[in-house]
């Protein structure tokens, strides 16, 4: 291809931009990945710029140049675990056969990322954190449970439509009562052995589908 003197420019600066930004998108990435690492042991809240920008090897004002508040911060790494979540557990169950199976693979996916995020995940530990503090986190952290329980939710239906479960279902009911197995597991794993509370939450699971089956 014969490019013009000034598409050649043009196209060398093309090249130039797009080069950086791959670079931008990539530093990006890994300061969320140090951050999350962080408000994995210590929360949103225990989040600050100073520890990130040790940990990520950078000046504070280069992690400044790429969230401009804490607040900023505290939301990107809100959207980072969330897309993660997204990920490792929805995906994967959403490929699994309608009814029961889909829904146990997304219950035994959420306990699955309660035992990998072993220092804790800051997901559910936002839900502590801004359950009383209105604000953009909380706003951020509400419309993720409630997004996540309705994905939860309507794979119950399909339980229903498939006549796995009964007619009368309440699915919000429901993925409401799997939402409280997924939380005591997240305390239990962090506080007990964290075997037996897979154990207990994997039996409470199923004594729960058992209820809605009869």
């Amino acid at each position: 291809m014969v490019l013009e003197k000034n598409e050649r420019s043009c196209y060398f600066l093309a090249m130039v931009v797009a080069a950086t930004t791959d670079k931008g998108t990539a530093t990006r990435e890994m300061i969320l990945d140090c951050a999350y690492a962080i408000a994995s042991r210590k929360g949103l809240e225990g989040l600050s710029i100073g520890e990130l920008a040790t940990a990520a090897k950078m000046s504070k004002s280069g992690v400044f140049a790429h969230f401009g508040s804490r607040e900023e911060l505290q939301l990107a790494v809100l959207d980072f675990g969330a897309q993660r979540f997204g990920e490792r557990v929805f995906m994967p169950a959403l490929r699994k056969k309608r009814g029961l199976p889909r829904l146990r693979a997304i219950a035994h996916g959420w306990f699955d990322w309660v035992r990998e995020n072993r220092y804790g995940c800051p997901l559910l530990a936002s839900v502590n954190e801004y359950d009383a503090r209105p604000g953009p986190q909380r706003d951020r952290v509400v419309a993720f449970m409630d997004q996540w329980r309705s994905v939860t939710a309507r794979a119950i239906s399909l339980a229903v439509d498939m006549r796995e479960l009964r007619a009368d279902t309440d699915t919000r009911q429901f993925a409401f009562e799997i939402l409280g197995i997924t939380l005591a597991l997240h305390q239990d794993t962090r506080l007990f052995d964290p075997k037996q509370a897979r154990a207990q939450a994997d039996r409470a699971l199923e004594r729960l589908i058992a209820a809605y089956s009869r």
